[in-house]
C-alpha cells in the first residue's frame, strides 16, 4: 500500500489527491496544510461577494471526506518549527509539495515601503479572515486608492474597495472587515496599468463587475483607449470584449456617484510620494507602445493622490526548506512533475500547481497539472516501496509534539462560524485569528 502525503490543501492539493485516490484502489493520502482550514486560495483568495467561485469548496470537500483521503491541518513544512523535507519523506512513501506561490512581486519603485503602500495580498488576506492577517488600519483616513495592474485580482480589490455594506453583509467576509469597509470615507479608486487595453489580464466578467457597482461610477479616458494601437478586430475573443467593453464606458456622459472607479492605462508607477510620513500619491510616467507588443517612456509625469496604494502585479513562489528552488522562476525545478536534485529526479518527491510551473492559469488548469504530477509517481511506485514507513504517521508527528486538526476539527470550526453569523444577524461569517480557529477545532 502507497502512502502519500500532499503539502497544501488548495485546488492543486486536493486534484492531486483526488488523482491519487482515483488511479491506485489502495493508495492512502495524507493532506496537510500549514492552516487549520483547508481549500487554500478558494477560501483566502477568493473575494467574498464571488459565491459562485468559493462554491467550488464542495467539489474540494467531496476529495477531502474520500475514505483514503485525510486532512491533517495545522502542520508546518519547512521554516521554524516545522517538518523537514527530510523528516515529512521518511513518514510517506512519496510527498507532493503544493504549496502555490505565496508572496507578491514588487514594484521596485522609490517610496514602495512607506506606510500606506501594501500588496494586494495583503489586503485579500486581511477581508478574507486569514489568521496571519492584520487590521493593518488600511483605509483609516483614506480618500483616493491607487491600484497598480490590471489582472483579476487588480478588479477584485478595486471592487472590494466601493462595495457597501448591503452588498457585503451577505457574504462571509469577518464582522471587523465589514464595518472597516462600511465606515469608510473613500471616493476614489485608479486601476492603473503601464501598457493599453488590449494587454489588460482581466477577464471580461470580472470587467463588467465593475460596471454595475451601487452608487459607483467607472470613468474611462476616450485618449487612453486611442493611444492602443491594436485593432480589436484582430484580437482574441477575451481581449476584444475587454476594450468594447471599456469603449462603451469611455463613451457615457458622466453622472453624479458617490464613488468613482478610475481606470487608467500606458502609466507606469516611478515613485511613491510621502506626505505626512505615510503614501500620498503616486507618480507614474506616461508610457507609449514600442511597436513590438510592449511599451516606453515618454518622459511625461502625472501625480495621482493616493493614501492606499495596492500593488497587484504577479505572485512569486518562495523557497520551501529542503526542497530545491530556482529563484530566476520561483519555481522548483521538476521533470513532469518529479523533483529535480542536481538535475536528476529526487525519489518519492513531486509537485504540482503553482509551485510547479509558476503563477499561471485559472484554477481549472490546476487539474491537469496535478494529473501529470500523480502519473509520474503512479510510474514510479514500484521504486517507491519502503518498509520503514510508519503504519500511521500521525502516531509519529503527535509524538514530535505536532497535533493535526483532523477533519472533525474543520468541522468544529466551520460550526463555529455559523454560530458567530447567526449571533451578528448574518450567514456565515468567518473567524479570523489563530486562537479563535483553533480553540474551535478543539472543541470536535
Amino acid at each position: 500500500m502507497l502512502r502519500v502525503a500532499v503539502v497544501g490543501s488548495g485546488p492543486s492539493g486536493c486534484y492531486a489527491a483526488q488523482s491519487l485516490v482515483q488511479r491506485d484502489p489502495e493508495v492512502q493520502v495524507d493532506v496537510l496544510d500549514r492552516l487549520p482550514c483547508p481549500y487554500g486560495l478558494v477560501r483566502y483568495g477568493v473575494a467574498p461577494d464571488h459565491e459562485k467561485i468559493k462554491s467550488l469548496q464542495v467539489s474540494l470537500r467531496t476529495v477531502l471526506e474520500h475514505e483514503r483521503v485525510r486532512f491533517l491541518g495545522g502542520v508546518r513544512v519547512g521554516g521554524p518549527g516545522g517538518l523537514t523535507a527530510a523528516r515529512l519523506r521518511s513518514l510517506y512513501h512519496a510527498v507532493v509539495y503544493c504549496v502555490g506561490a505565496a508572496t507578491d512581486r514588487r514594484l521596485g519603485v522609490p517610496g514602495e515601503n512607506l506606510p500606506g503602500s501594501w500588496s494586494a495580498t495583503e489586503f485579500v488576506s486581511w477581508y478574507s479572515a486569514h489568521p496571519d492577517a492584520a487590521d493593518a488600519g488600511f483605509l483609516r483616513g483614506v480618500r483616493s486608492a491607487v491600484v497598480i495592474g490590471v489582472g483579476n485580482v487588480a478588479v477584485d480589490v478595486t471592487r472590494m474597495l466601493v462595495r457597501g455594506a448591503a452588498e457585503l453583509r451577505p457574504t462571509d467576509i469577518p464582522q471587523a472587515a465589514l464595518d472597516v469597509l462600511s465606515a469608510s470615507g473613500l471616493t476614489d479608486v485608479h486601476m492603473a496599468g503601464r501598457r493599453g487595453p488590449a494587454q489588460a489580464r482581466f477577464t471580461t466578467k470580472e470587467l463588467r463587475e465593475l460596471g454595475g457597482l451601487p452608487g459607483t461610477g467607472v470613468v474611462v479616458d476616450p485618449a487612453e483607449l486611442a493611444l492602443d494601437p491594436a485593432d480589436p478586430g484582430t484580437l482574441p475573443a477575451g481581449q476584444r470584449r475587454n476594450v468594447e467593453v471599456l469603449r462603451e464606458w469611455a463613451a457615457r456622459p458622466s453622472a453624479p456617484a458617490a464613488r468613482r472607479i478610475r481606470l487608467r492605462f500606458f502609466l507606469r508607477p516611478v515613485e511613491l510620494l510621502a506626505e505626512g510620513g505615510r503614501v500620498g500619491a503616486v507618480r507614474f510616467e506616461r508610457t507609449a507602445p514600442d511597436g513590438q507588443g510592449g511599451v516606453t517612456g515618454t518622459g511625461r509625469y502625472e501625480d495621482v493622490p493616493a493614501q492606499l496604494v495596492l500593488r497587484s502585479v504577479g505572485y512569486r513562489g518562495v523557497p520551501l526548506e529542503g526542497l530545491p528552488f530556482d529563484p530566476a522562476s520561483g519555481t522548483v525545478p521538476h521533470r513532469e512533475g518529479r523533483v529535480l536534485r542536481d538535475g536528476a529526479p529526487s525519489p518519492g518527491e513531486y509537485v504540482a500547481g503553482w509551485i510547479k510551473r509558476g503563477p499561471t492559469g485559472v484554477i481549472g488548469t490546476n487539474r491537469p497539472c496535478a494529473k501529470e504530477t500523480v502519473t509520474s509517481l503512479l510510474a514510479d511506485a514500484p521504486a517507491l516501496a519502503r518498509a520503514d514507513v510508519p503504519a500511521d504517521p500521525v502516531t509519529e508527528l503527535r509524538a514530535a509534539g505536532v497535533d493535526p486538526v483532523l477533519w472533525g476539527g474543520w468541522l468544529a470550526i466551520e460550526r463555529a462560524e455559523a454560530e458567530l453569523g447567526a449571533r451578528l444577524g448574518r450567514s456565515v461569517v468567518k473567524l479570523a485569528d489563530w486562537d479563535t480557529l483553533l480553540g474551535a477545532a478543539r472543541v470536535s
